[in-house]
């Protein structure tokens, strides 16, 4: 395959879903890992993709994000930068705290960080649930349907398994952040589930990473105003006087 036939598959792919890591577009090319690195560092500087670690990004300044990818492609993106929203997230969990650890890939760094305390946890990651026991925490996990995708526990089972508890703290991830249509995600399930907690918290944490803002997915589970969001370093200072910011690095 020629190298402009490469790049254009690239664009089209990075333009419609948004986001691509480097393990799909390896596949989809038939190429190896050092070609598409180049591939994306090229594409970068002509202003088409933006090269991110373990993939690339839509340069668009409000893009409409309407895939979910799986946990795999997602736990390579962003590492470094989602350690340290974990980290930062973990060190807010106190002492006698009613905790609800939404599915997802940097709500489960964050339970490497979390202090030895008397905590009782609340989660729909069937996985995260797992991982806090052998912590030695408590750990409730919700009625309901298991969505492979996310490896989340979604569903009206499990919005009314919620409903019945009053969490101190809450720590929810998102697919997307933007002023206009506040707080959102793709899955109209699992975004029933988010406004849930959303609802029935003290404290509400969302951890996004800076390639979450500036985006607009399907459902909107919150409003800006509604929770503290907990990012890497923010590209647009234009949040800081709409919504609480902790910026983490």
């Amino acid at each position: 395959m020629l190298t402009e036939e490469r790049y254009s598959i690239i664009v089209e792919q990075v333009k419609q879903n948004k986001s691509v890591t480097l393990t799909e577009l390896c596949e989809l090319l038939g190429a190896s890992e050092s070609t598409v690195r180049r591939d994306l560092t090229s594409l970068d500087e002509r202003g088409l993709i933006k090269k991110v670690h373990g993939g690339a990004i839509s340069t668009d300044d409000h893009s409409f994000n309407l895939v979910e990818h799986d946990v795999e492609s997602k736990s390579k993106m962003f590492t470094e930068e989602k350690s340290a929203i974990a980290r930062y997230a973990a060190s807010l969990v106190e002492d006698g705290d009613f905790v609800f650890i939404d599915a997802g890939t940097t709500t489960k760094k964050m339970i490497d960080f979390l202090p030895d305390k008397n905590v009782t946890f609340v989660t729909n990651a069937f996985l995260h649930a797992k991982k806090l026991a052998q912590r030695g925490f408590k750990v409730y996990i919700p009625a309901g349907e298991i969505k492979l995708t996310t490896e989340a526990i979604v569903g009206a089972e499990c919005v009314n398994s919620l409903k019945v508890y009053n969490f101190t703290k809450s720590f929810i991830g998102a697919n997307a952040v933007s002023l206009s249509a506040g707080i959102s995600t793709p899955d109209r399930n699992e975004a029933s589930v988010k406004s849930a907690v959303v609802q029935n918290s003290q404290k509400v944490h969302v951890l996004a990473d800076h390639s979450k803002f500036d985006q607009i997915a399907s459902v909107t589970f919150a409003q800006l105003g509604q929770a503290k969001i907990i990012t890497d370093k923010l590209k647009d200072k234009k949040y800081l006087a709409k919504a609480n910011i902790k910026e983490v690095m």
